[in-house]
């Protein structure tokens, strides 16, 4: 396994964590032990109640299921070795614990990136061109958009991770986070790393801007196309695409915020991190059901089923 070879003599990464009060750390255990429990749960709850209700069979909640086994995915990248770095005040990551955290952070990011970008678009053809929504969304074309947003995840993490590959470090090896990042390992490099920096915010950060603004213009053209609604439908229409749209800021603007800047790491990373990689996920199914009447009927309905 040639690519997984530590470069020059490092072999593994020192990660100072959150805090190094111990008082502090056993309640940050408590808080995020819960908050992974409850975002797991949550997300595979909705992945279960849309994959057994028949009433949920349109494209908007098939997408939805691929955005909850993201969340609960792209969570567990992260928290889980979080919560335990919590308890021990010596913090280790192997240098092929750090590549693989790495890629999947960003090939599950990458990934989700597409499916909020085809959820947008489905809510557009629903409300711009109801009378073909299901000859345009149809089932086989939602199946291969859902292969797309793995693959493109899955190109984007490869472009990353062959990026990581080319970086040489002679030490120290202590990271100024919870988690592997790629510009961390960029600061600890022994290599001038100016120019891959900005090649990795055009392709990193460049993707989030370009997508979020074309995201916004879509939603400008879903409003407009609101006023000749009835209130009612009108209503219907702003509660789905308010949950969708709360999403896409919750998610775009850390990615934005994280990437569309000169490599640097600031300690308000973290924290940018803990709501991208840990309560972005939890706050989803919150959002996605709480607004959502049929698919909190479903939940009711499901819960029935199981209590008879």
């Amino acid at each position: 396994m040639g690519v997984l070879r530590p470069p020059n003599n490092v072999t593994e990464f020192a990660l100072l964590g959150l805090t190094q009060n111990p008082h502090v750390q056993k309640i940050l255990f408590l808080v995020f032990l819960f908050i992974f429990l409850f975002t797991v749960l949550a997300n595979l709850l909705i992945v279960i109640t849309i994959s057994l209700s028949p009433m949920l069979a349109a494209p908007m909640y098939f997408l939805l299921t691929y955005l909850a086994l993201l969340d609960a995915s792209f969570t567990s990248v992260t928290t889980p070795k979080l919560i335990v770095d919590l308890l021990h005040q010596r913090r280790i990551i192997s240098w092929r614990g750090c590549l693989t955290q790495v890629f999947l952070e960003h090939f599950l990011a990458a990934s989700e990136v597409i499916i909020l970008t085809v959820m947008a678009y489905d809510r557009y053809v629903a409300i711009c061109k109801p009378l073909h929504y299901m000859t345009i969304m149809r089932q086989g074309l939602c199946q291969l958009l859902g292969v797309v947003a793995w693959i493109g995840g899955l190109l984007h993490a490869t472009v990353q991770i062959l990026f990581t590959m080319d970086l040489t470090f002679c030490g120290p090896n202590v990271i100024d986070h919870f988690t592997c990042d790629f510009f961390s390992l960029l600061e600890l490099a022994c290599s001038d790393t100016y120019r891959l920096g900005m090649v990795v915010a055009a392709n990193s950060g460049g993707m989030c801007l370009l997508i979020f603004f074309l995201l916004l213009i879509s939603y400008t053209g879903i409003l407009s196309a609101l006023k000749s609604r009835g209130s009612e439908g009108r209503r219907r229409a702003l509660s789905t695409c308010g949950a969708h749209f709360t999403a896409v800021v919750l998610f775009f603007v850390p990615c934005v915020f994280t990437y569309t800047r000169p490599v640097a790491t600031y300690p308000v990373d973290k924290w940018v991190t803990v709501f991208s990689a840990i309560l972005t996920p939890m706050l989803n199914p919150i959002i996605y059901t709480v607004r959502n009447v049929e698919v909190k009927n479903a939940m009711r309905r499901l819960m029935k089923r199981r209590a008879v």
